[in-house]
């Protein structure tokens, strides 16, 4: 086809779909409900790992009680009136957000999630019950990184510039806000985000010191990323210790589902339940740098969706020819096999930096990358006493030095947690509270 190359050439489009569909599956099932002893100190979460951390998240036994369910409603909101969008996308309505009402006048908090992630991904459906739990209204966003938002919400459809983020959430966060306001009450206003969305939620409460829609009382950053392109760039580093390297991910994911499959029948387990994911841990059937990889090939597939729903929506010709109209009926196997094989390198050099670079000439890229993380807003993260942050000292997505940075910025406002990878002790019920509590105080 014009345009990339397609590195797996033997794979059609239905097999790539089906092989991300089987990888998804994966990932899953190795979210291992584990029980093992935690290290000499107070910290009670358990998996010492950064990597098995943040794939296996948290053992049941160890998470907070929440609510099955509670009261949401979905919001499809038109952000940008007459927004023309590719046949592709006939199923997109409108930016899709989720609200969590209380029965009574409450605080509202609005919730940034990480990257890819939409509304009712599973860590934000956690932190929606826990939130609500707690007698907060809750209105969660999808990461500008979604497709859904880069589709509806994005008017540059190109994601990752923190202040276009900043703004272009700012947007959604007022348009959803006219839309329930009438439905409930509400006494002030707080924001979360978590990863990606951690960092952004420190742009746009900065943003909204100019434009005073919320005055949000307070604003938690959990695993934030000092530094975009820093944290994007440890993320691709774990596909470099898969045998043959980032240009071998298809095969390193057969080979890691068909180690799965094969202790599945081998251990003549009745189905995929606690007893078989306990089994799965306590062998240790995947080594420590293929359960990076792992998330490395996640992330991957995360930022194909992209670079897809991007480069349609601006027509840049990056992955589908340029003018190439797509329609409901049009395979796109081989387009999503390209994108997965792009790097967040490729993204950055080929797409993104030379975007913004047209839009200010004489941008070095130096400068770009510098103003991709906290720093560049340094002077009011320091001088607002309306911030928090909270992550772990061994989050792999911070580089060298960045966790120092941390500490010297937030001072006593940063709490660090001995292990947890990235994300892995969010539901941990002591992180739990602590997030809870840091809004109640």
């Amino acid at each position: 086809m014009p345009g990339r190359e397609i590195p797996l050439g033997t794979h059609k489009g239905a097999d790539c779909l089906k092989h991300l569909r089987r990888l998804a599956l994966v990932l899953c099932l190795v979210m291992l409900p584990i029980v093992s002893p935690a290290a000499d100190d107070d910290y009670g979460y358990p998996i010492p790992g950064s990597y098995e951390a943040t794939i296996m998240g948290t053992p049941n036994s160890l998470k907070p009680e929440l609510p099955d369910k509670i009261p949401v409603k979905q919001l499809v909101i038109d952000v940008i009136p007459g927004l023309k969008k590719s046949d592709i996308f006939f199923y997109d309505k409108g930016l899709r957000c989720t609200l969590a009402y209380q029965n009574k006048k409450a605080p509202l908090l609005f919730l940034i999630p990480g990257t890819g992630a939409g509304s009712r991904s599973p860590k934000v459906v956690v932190m929606m019950k826990a939130f609500y739990k707690a007698g907060y209204h809750v209105i969660a966003l999808p990461s500008p990184s979604h497709p859904n938002f880069i589709v509806s919400a994005s008017y540059s459809h190109i994601p990752g510039d923190l202040t276009e983020d900043a703004v272009d959430l700012y947007r959604v966060m007022e348009a959803a806000w006219n839309k329930v306001k009438g439905d409930i009450e509400v006494s002030d206003f707080s924001l979360c985000g978590y990863s990606l969305g951690g960092t952004q939620a420190a742009f746009v409460a900065m943003l909204d010191e100019e434009r005073k829609s919320f005055g949000f009382r307070k604003v938690l950053m959990v695993n934030p990323a000092v530094n975009l392109y820093n944290s994007v760039m440890k993320i691709e580093e774990l596909l470099d210790k898969i045998p043959g390297g980032p240009g071998k991910i298809g095969i390193f994911f057969n080979r890691m589902l068909s180690k799965f499959t094969q202790f599945y029948h081998k251990g003549d387990f009745v189905g995929i339940n606690d007893e078989f994911l306990y089994a799965v841990y306590a062998s240790q059937l995947f080594s420590h740098d293929e359960a990076g990889g792992l998330i490395g090939l996640a992330f991957r597939i995360n930022l194909a969706g992209m670079v897809f729903a991007s480069d349609v929506m601006t027509n840049s010709g990056y992955v589908v020819p340029k003018n190439r109209v797509l329609t409901s009926s049009d395979s796109l196997g081989d387009y999503f096999t390209v994108s997965v094989h792009l790097s967040f390198i490729d993204y950055f050099h080929e797409y993104f930096y030379p975007y913004f670079q047209k839009k200010q000439p004489g941008l070095t890229k130096e400068a770009f990358i510098d103003s991709l993380g906290l720093k560049s807003i340094e002077g009011y993260l320091k001088s607002s006493d309306k911030f928090g942050a909270m992550t772990n000292e061994n989050d792999f997505i911070l580089a060298p030095g960045e966790l120092a940075y941390l500490r010297q910025l937030f001072g006593e406002r940063l709490r660090v947690y001995p292990r947890g990878g990235h994300l892995g002790n969010l539901e941990y019920r002591g992180n739990m509270d602590d997030i809870i509590g840091f809004f109640d105080r």
